[in-house]
Protein backbone atom coordinates (compact mmCIF):
# COMPACT_ATOMS: atom_id res chain seq x y z
CA UNK A 1 0.00 0.00 0.00
CA UNK A 2 1.20 3.53 -0.78
CA UNK A 3 2.12 5.35 2.44
CA UNK A 4 0.57 8.73 3.27
CA UNK A 5 3.99 10.40 2.98
CA UNK A 6 4.28 9.21 -0.63
CA UNK A 7 0.99 10.79 -1.72
CA UNK A 8 1.66 14.16 -3.33
CA UNK A 9 -1.55 16.13 -3.80
CA UNK A 10 -2.74 19.61 -2.92
CA UNK A 11 -6.44 18.79 -3.23
CA UNK A 12 -8.42 16.43 -1.02
CA UNK A 13 -9.29 13.11 -2.71
CA UNK A 14 -12.75 13.76 -1.29
CA UNK A 15 -13.23 17.10 -3.03
CA UNK A 16 -16.39 17.69 -5.06
CA UNK A 17 -16.03 17.34 -8.84
CA UNK A 18 -18.45 18.99 -11.24
CA UNK A 19 -21.28 16.76 -12.44
CA UNK A 20 -20.26 13.94 -10.14
CA UNK A 21 -22.62 11.02 -9.55
CA UNK A 22 -22.60 7.99 -7.27
CA UNK A 23 -22.45 4.71 -9.19
CA UNK A 24 -23.52 1.32 -7.81
CA UNK A 25 -20.73 -1.27 -7.78
CA UNK A 26 -22.29 -3.93 -5.57
CA UNK A 27 -24.08 -7.19 -6.30
CA UNK A 28 -27.51 -7.53 -7.87
CA UNK A 29 -29.79 -10.45 -7.19
CA UNK A 30 -30.78 -12.35 -4.07
CA UNK A 31 -28.70 -13.99 -1.35
CA UNK A 32 -30.50 -15.89 1.42
CA UNK A 33 -29.55 -15.84 5.08
CA UNK A 34 -29.20 -19.64 4.90
CA UNK A 35 -26.45 -19.22 2.29
CA UNK A 36 -24.65 -16.75 4.54
CA UNK A 37 -24.98 -18.99 7.60
CA UNK A 38 -23.50 -21.85 5.56
CA UNK A 39 -20.49 -19.64 4.69
CA UNK A 40 -20.03 -18.86 8.38
CA UNK A 41 -20.30 -22.53 9.34
CA UNK A 42 -17.65 -23.64 6.83
CA UNK A 43 -15.30 -20.78 7.78
CA UNK A 44 -15.59 -18.60 4.68
CA UNK A 45 -16.92 -15.74 6.82
CA UNK A 46 -14.90 -15.38 10.04
CA UNK A 47 -14.39 -13.01 12.96
CA UNK A 48 -12.28 -10.64 10.84
CA UNK A 49 -15.21 -10.25 8.45
CA UNK A 50 -17.37 -9.27 11.43
CA UNK A 51 -14.81 -6.71 12.56
CA UNK A 52 -14.90 -5.23 9.05
CA UNK A 53 -18.71 -5.09 9.26
CA UNK A 54 -18.50 -3.34 12.63
CA UNK A 55 -16.18 -0.68 11.20
CA UNK A 56 -18.44 -0.06 8.21
CA UNK A 57 -21.41 0.18 10.58
CA UNK A 58 -19.53 2.61 12.84
CA UNK A 59 -18.33 4.95 10.08
CA UNK A 60 -21.38 4.57 7.76
CA UNK A 61 -19.34 5.20 4.59
CA UNK A 62 -15.68 4.23 4.41
CA UNK A 63 -12.99 3.35 1.85
CA UNK A 64 -10.99 0.12 1.83
CA UNK A 65 -7.80 2.07 2.58
CA UNK A 66 -9.42 3.63 5.65
CA UNK A 67 -10.64 0.20 6.83
CA UNK A 68 -7.14 -1.23 6.37
CA UNK A 69 -5.45 1.54 8.32
CA UNK A 70 -7.87 1.24 11.25
CA UNK A 71 -7.53 -2.56 11.36
CA UNK A 72 -3.73 -2.29 11.37
CA UNK A 73 -3.86 0.33 14.13
CA UNK A 74 -6.12 -2.00 16.14
CA UNK A 75 -3.54 -4.77 15.85
CA UNK A 76 -5.49 -6.99 13.44
CA UNK A 77 -3.38 -9.40 11.40
CA UNK A 78 -4.87 -8.38 8.06
CA UNK A 79 -1.62 -9.13 6.07
CA UNK A 80 -2.10 -6.63 3.22
CA UNK A 81 -4.50 -4.28 1.45
CA UNK A 82 -5.04 -6.96 -1.23
CA UNK A 83 -6.05 -9.52 1.43
CA UNK A 84 -8.52 -7.02 2.86
CA UNK A 85 -9.92 -6.28 -0.61
CA UNK A 86 -10.56 -10.01 -1.08
CA UNK A 87 -12.53 -10.11 2.17
CA UNK A 88 -14.49 -7.03 1.16
CA UNK A 89 -15.29 -8.71 -2.17
CA UNK A 90 -16.64 -11.73 -0.28
CA UNK A 91 -18.87 -9.48 1.83
CA UNK A 92 -20.14 -7.63 -1.25
CA UNK A 93 -20.91 -10.88 -3.10
CA UNK A 94 -22.85 -12.10 -0.05
CA UNK A 95 -24.80 -8.78 0.00
CA UNK A 96 -23.60 -8.11 3.54
CA UNK A 97 -21.91 -4.93 2.34
CA UNK A 98 -22.46 -2.92 -0.81
CA UNK A 99 -20.10 -0.71 -2.78
CA UNK A 100 -20.15 2.51 -4.81
CA UNK A 101 -17.74 4.71 -6.72
CA UNK A 102 -17.96 8.28 -8.00
CA UNK A 103 -18.03 9.19 -11.69
CA UNK A 104 -17.71 12.59 -13.34
CA UNK A 105 -16.60 14.03 -16.69
CA UNK A 106 -13.04 13.59 -15.41
CA UNK A 107 -13.63 9.83 -15.15
CA UNK A 108 -13.96 7.37 -12.26
CA UNK A 109 -12.49 8.06 -8.86
CA UNK A 110 -9.72 5.68 -7.81
CA UNK A 111 -11.35 4.44 -4.60
CA UNK A 112 -14.52 2.52 -3.72
CA UNK A 113 -16.90 3.35 -0.89
CA UNK A 114 -18.36 0.62 1.30
CA UNK A 115 -21.56 0.68 3.35
CA UNK A 116 -23.89 -1.86 4.92
CA UNK A 117 -26.62 -3.95 3.34
CA UNK A 118 -29.55 -5.36 5.33
CA UNK A 119 -27.85 -8.77 5.69
CA UNK A 120 -24.98 -6.97 7.43
CA UNK A 121 -27.43 -5.36 9.86
CA UNK A 122 -29.03 -8.73 10.66
CA UNK A 123 -25.63 -10.32 11.32
CA UNK A 124 -24.45 -7.48 13.57
CA UNK A 125 -27.72 -7.49 15.51
CA UNK A 126 -27.32 -11.24 16.03
CA UNK A 127 -24.06 -10.52 17.87
CA UNK A 128 -25.55 -7.76 20.01
CA UNK A 129 -23.93 -4.94 18.04
CA UNK A 130 -26.10 -1.81 17.84
CA UNK A 131 -26.85 -1.03 14.21
CA UNK A 132 -29.08 1.86 13.23
CA UNK A 133 -28.59 1.38 9.49
CA UNK A 134 -31.65 1.82 7.27
CA UNK A 135 -31.84 1.08 3.51
CA UNK A 136 -32.39 4.80 2.85
CA UNK A 137 -28.94 5.56 4.33
CA UNK A 138 -27.37 4.27 1.11
CA UNK A 139 -29.27 6.85 -0.96
CA UNK A 140 -27.36 9.79 0.54
CA UNK A 141 -25.94 12.20 -2.07
CA UNK A 142 -22.30 12.55 -3.11
CA UNK A 143 -21.57 15.61 -0.97
CA UNK A 144 -22.81 13.98 2.24
CA UNK A 145 -20.74 10.86 1.60
CA UNK A 146 -17.61 12.87 0.80
CA UNK A 147 -17.99 14.85 4.02
CA UNK A 148 -18.13 11.55 5.90
CA UNK A 149 -15.03 10.25 4.11
CA UNK A 150 -13.11 13.47 4.81
CA UNK A 151 -14.17 13.24 8.47
CA UNK A 152 -12.87 9.67 8.55
CA UNK A 153 -9.55 10.85 7.15
CA UNK A 154 -9.18 13.49 9.87
CA UNK A 155 -9.81 10.87 12.55
CA UNK A 156 -7.26 8.53 10.94
CA UNK A 157 -4.62 11.24 10.80
CA UNK A 158 -4.86 11.84 14.56
CA UNK A 159 -5.26 8.15 15.41
CA UNK A 160 -2.13 7.13 13.46
CA UNK A 161 0.16 10.15 13.84
CA UNK A 162 -0.54 11.98 17.12
CA UNK A 163 0.97 10.44 20.27
CA UNK A 164 -1.49 12.28 22.52
CA UNK A 165 -4.48 10.74 20.71
CA UNK A 166 -7.06 9.49 23.23
CA UNK A 167 -10.31 8.72 21.39
CA UNK A 168 -12.49 9.70 18.46
CA UNK A 169 -16.18 10.35 17.93
CA UNK A 170 -17.63 9.78 14.46
CA UNK A 171 -20.40 12.40 14.61
CA UNK A 172 -20.34 14.45 17.84
CA UNK A 173 -23.83 15.65 18.75
CA UNK A 174 -24.09 19.36 19.63
CA UNK A 175 -27.00 21.53 20.77
CA UNK A 176 -27.83 25.04 19.56
CA UNK A 177 -29.93 26.04 22.58
CA UNK A 178 -31.33 29.37 21.38
CA UNK A 179 -32.34 27.93 18.02
CA UNK A 180 -33.62 24.76 19.68
CA UNK A 181 -31.72 22.49 17.30
CA UNK A 182 -29.53 19.44 17.72
CA UNK A 183 -26.86 18.99 15.04
CA UNK A 184 -23.77 16.88 14.41
CA UNK A 185 -20.20 17.83 13.59
CA UNK A 186 -18.42 15.60 11.07
CA UNK A 187 -15.77 14.25 13.46
CA UNK A 188 -14.43 14.65 16.95
CA UNK A 189 -11.02 13.87 18.47
CA UNK A 190 -9.85 13.98 22.08
CA UNK A 191 -6.15 14.40 22.89
CA UNK A 192 -4.72 13.69 26.35
CA UNK A 193 -1.24 14.33 27.71
CA UNK A 194 -0.03 14.55 31.32
CA UNK A 195 -3.64 14.15 32.52
CA UNK A 196 -4.73 17.20 30.54
CA UNK A 197 -7.21 16.84 27.70
CA UNK A 198 -8.44 18.90 24.79
CA UNK A 199 -11.31 18.20 22.40
CA UNK A 200 -11.40 19.11 18.70
CA UNK A 201 -14.54 19.04 16.59
CA UNK A 202 -14.34 19.15 12.81
CA UNK A 203 -16.72 20.72 10.31
CA UNK A 204 -16.07 19.40 6.80
CA UNK A 205 -16.85 21.89 4.03
CA UNK A 206 -17.13 20.82 0.39
CA UNK A 207 -17.74 22.93 -2.73
CA UNK A 208 -21.23 21.53 -3.18
CA UNK A 209 -24.03 23.51 -4.80
CA UNK A 210 -24.87 26.62 -2.74
CA UNK A 211 -22.10 25.74 -0.27
CA UNK A 212 -21.59 29.33 0.89
CA UNK A 213 -25.17 29.70 2.16
CA UNK A 214 -25.06 26.22 3.73
CA UNK A 215 -21.87 27.26 5.54
CA UNK A 216 -23.58 30.40 6.88
CA UNK A 217 -26.42 28.28 8.27
CA UNK A 218 -23.98 25.85 9.90
CA UNK A 219 -22.00 28.71 11.44
CA UNK A 220 -25.18 30.04 13.06
CA UNK A 221 -25.57 26.70 14.82
CA UNK A 222 -21.95 26.73 16.01
CA UNK A 223 -22.20 30.34 17.22
CA UNK A 224 -25.29 29.39 19.22
CA UNK A 225 -23.52 26.33 20.66
CA UNK A 226 -20.45 28.30 21.76
CA UNK A 227 -22.30 31.36 23.09
CA UNK A 228 -24.65 29.16 25.16
CA UNK A 229 -21.98 26.69 26.30
CA UNK A 230 -21.78 25.64 29.94
CA UNK A 231 -19.66 22.84 31.46
CA UNK A 232 -20.56 19.36 30.19
CA UNK A 233 -22.80 20.63 27.38
CA UNK A 234 -22.89 17.85 24.76
CA UNK A 235 -20.48 15.91 27.00
CA UNK A 236 -17.63 18.45 26.87
CA UNK A 237 -16.06 19.64 30.12
CA UNK A 238 -14.68 22.73 28.38
CA UNK A 239 -15.44 24.25 24.99
CA UNK A 240 -14.06 22.08 22.18
CA UNK A 241 -11.98 23.76 19.49
CA UNK A 242 -13.68 23.95 16.10
CA UNK A 243 -11.55 23.13 13.05
CA UNK A 244 -12.81 23.64 9.49
CA UNK A 245 -11.74 21.04 6.94
CA UNK A 246 -11.64 22.44 3.40
CA UNK A 247 -10.83 20.92 0.01
CA UNK A 248 -7.58 22.80 -0.67
CA UNK A 249 -5.74 26.04 0.16
CA UNK A 250 -7.88 28.13 -2.21
CA UNK A 251 -11.02 26.76 -0.60
CA UNK A 252 -9.67 27.76 2.83
CA UNK A 253 -9.43 31.37 1.63
CA UNK A 254 -12.94 31.21 0.14
CA UNK A 255 -14.31 29.78 3.39
CA UNK A 256 -12.61 32.44 5.51
CA UNK A 257 -14.07 35.14 3.26
CA UNK A 258 -17.60 33.76 3.75
CA UNK A 259 -17.14 33.72 7.54
CA UNK A 260 -15.52 37.17 7.82
CA UNK A 261 -18.10 38.89 5.60
CA UNK A 262 -21.02 37.35 7.50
Amino acid sequence: MVEDSEIKTEVSPFAIREGEIKTFDGKDGYVSMNQIIHKINIGHITDIHFRIMELVNEFEFITSRQIYQILVHNGEDIKSQDKLNNKLEQLVKSKILTRYYFTSEEGKCIYRIYCLEKMGKYLLNSRGVECKWQPTDNTKPVEMIKKRLAGNQVILAYLRKVKAFDKYTIKPTLTAKKLGKVFKAHAGVKLTKNNKSIDFIFEVIRREENWENKLKDRMKLYIDFYESFVTFDSGFEIKPQLILVCEDNKHMVETLKVIVTN
